[in-house]
């Protein structure tokens, strides 16, 4: 079937953003920043490490497991549907949304990632302007979101969550997305890669381990949010922490902003690669 104009517009857009992604070049502070890590996190023992990467490994198997099966989310399947069934009365399944053409479908994608980043910028703003306890929760609370929107793009581009693949492959492109913009590359390349292998897409076949020294520092970042949030929470103009809730806010909507875009260039890729239109 022959692409629409707007599909050959969206597949254009695709492959330059690829090939950006691919020539990014670290600048020197970023080389010396991966090396101080790697050489700081070296210095543990090695039994140490692995059990800390086994720990966070399993940690986001578990929130993914339990949001997928969450009745949020069961609610949130539905109305995907509902808006596929505007377009198309006859849908019945997730997988029947792969029938509709792709600017409604970034219609249905758009309306989930506009509400997820609205939820982002709430949650920081709260965690700028609560206590210890909500900005406690601040870390939790980003990666229920932000693993809650790659489902549900993936939901809307038709592809299932609740299978061993597909789960594992939502929980990669959330990892890749959260890695530094040096590192990307080297994600989108390995997410292709799961791509190649044969057989229906259901069990998983290739590697499993999520967490790693490159992957730090995304959480490292939060925690240096937090600290400026504590510095600057007694800074108050009339009576609120402006400048506590605008770093939490923002960094907090930056993020699931770089999530949204790059889960959804994934699945539009998914999406040209049902339809022949690109090769891997």
């Amino acid at each position: 079937m022959p692409l629409t104009e707007r599909e050959k517009k969206v597949l254009e857009d695709l492959k330059e953003w690829e090939n950006e992604l691919y020539s990014y070049e670290p600048n020197d502070f970023e080389l010396a920043y991966d090396r101080y890590l790697e050489k700081s996190f070296s210095l543990l023992p090695e039994e140490t490490q692995e059990k800390f990467f086994t720990v966070f490994d399993s940690w986001l198997f578990h929130l993914h497991s339990l949001i997928q099966g969450s009745q949020l989310q069961m609610d949130a399947k539905e109305r995907i549907l509902e808006a596929g069934r505007v377009f198309e009365p006859g849908l019945e399944t997730i997988y029947d949304l792969r029938q509709l053409p792709l600017e409604k479908l970034e219609f249905i994608a758009g309306q989930q990632i506009a509400r997820h980043r609205l939820y982002s910028l709430a949650q920081g703003g709260l965690s700028g302007s609560g206590g210890s306890l909500v900005l406690g929760a601040d870390i939790p609370a980003m990666a229920v979101i932000n693993l809650r929107v790659v489902q549900l793009i993936a939901m809307t581009y038709g592809f299932e969550v609740n299978t061993p693949f597909e789960m594992m492959v939502a929980l990669k492109v959330f990892r890749t997305a959260t890695m530094p913009s040096r590192l990307q590359s080297t994600g989108w390349a390995e997410l292709k890669g799961d791509l190649e292998q044969e057989g229906d897409y259901y069990f998983y076949e290739g590697n499993d381990e999520l967490a790693d020294v490159t992957w730090l520092e995304q959480p490292i970042k939060q925690l240096f949010k937090a600290m400026a949030i504590l510095m600057f929470r007694r800074r108050k103009l009339q009576g609120l922490p402006v400048i506590s809730i605008a770093i939490g806010a923002g960094t907090n909507y930056q993020l699931t902003r770089r999530v949204t875009e790059f889960a959804h260039k994934y699945y539009q890729m998914r999406f040209f690669l049902e339809k022949g239109a690109l090769d891997l």
